[in-house]
């Protein structure tokens, strides 16, 4: 897995990256901080489940591909093999769905983060908001939702640039619906991240969901995961 935005984003706050404690993947054999890795956690009946968060108590196996590799890799058998080996047991049991469960979760997560952050006030919502913040140079992460107007995200992107910061925002794989009930606001288009501890914490997140989703893809400004609007107008909204 990438992690061009969290790179991007250690960058942009002069902050060394500290990879932590590193893991290898089970199907690639490729060593890679462990917070960049999924962990897959084995029950005691034998049923793998996904461990996104690294909690769950037992036996653990990391992934470090794509959903579409490890797709691949389950239908053929080779990814039960692998974890076999690394869990040294064959009574085991691989949903054949692990994939769609693995991106359930990521999803999910990346919502929630966010929806953290903005229950702890450390964000800021409203194009008009988003705008003084980033003029101000207080804005530490920028995201667009996927179906942001051209014109409001290229405002505000100048806005941060002009801050001291990234030269665009990342744009959001969900539509302001998804965001809007996230955060429990209404009508959310722009997020920023005025906190530095927290715009790291969501960056990971959204790195860690959008990685498995297409690896290839990646969140920059102008390259949405998801549909767009820049063709036609959008009322961004002051919400």
């Amino acid at each position: 897995m990438r992690t061009r935005t969290n790179d991007r984003l250690n960058a942009a706050n002069g902050e060394a990256n500290d990879a932590g404690p590193e893991r290898t993947c089970v199907l690639t054999r490729a060593t890679r901080p462990k917070e960049q890795l999924i962990r897959l956690a084995l029950g005691p009946d034998g049923q793998v489940a996904p461990d996104v968060r690294a909690r769950a108590p037992g036996r653990g196996a990391w992934i470090g591909v794509g959903r579409k590799a490890l797709d691949e890799a389950n239908a053929k058998g080779k990814l039960k093999s692998a974890l076999a080996r690394a869990f040294k047991t064959g009574d085991l049991n691989v949903p054949a769905d692990l994939g769609e469960r693995i991106e359930t979760l990521l999803r999910a997560q990346a919502l929630d983060r966010l929806g953290l952050e903005a229950r702890g006030g450390t964000l800021v919502t409203g194009a008009e908001r988003v705008e003084a913040a980033a003029r101000q140079g207080k804005v530490h992460l920028l995201i667009h939702a996927a179906d942001a107007g051209e014109d409001g995200r290229k405002r505000l992107d100048q806005a941060w640039r002009v801050g001291g910061g990234d030269r665009a925002g990342l744009v959001f794989p969900e539509e302001r619906t998804i965001l809007s009930m996230a955060l429990g606001r209404e009508n959310v288009v722009h997020i920023a991240l005025t906190d530095a501890a927290a715009a790291r914490r969501v960056t990971q997140a959204i790195d860690r969901w959008q990685a498995f989703i297409d690896p290839d893809a990646g969140l920059d400004g102008g390259h949405s995961a998801g549909p767009s609007a820049a063709d036609e107008f959008v009322d961004e909204g002051n919400a």
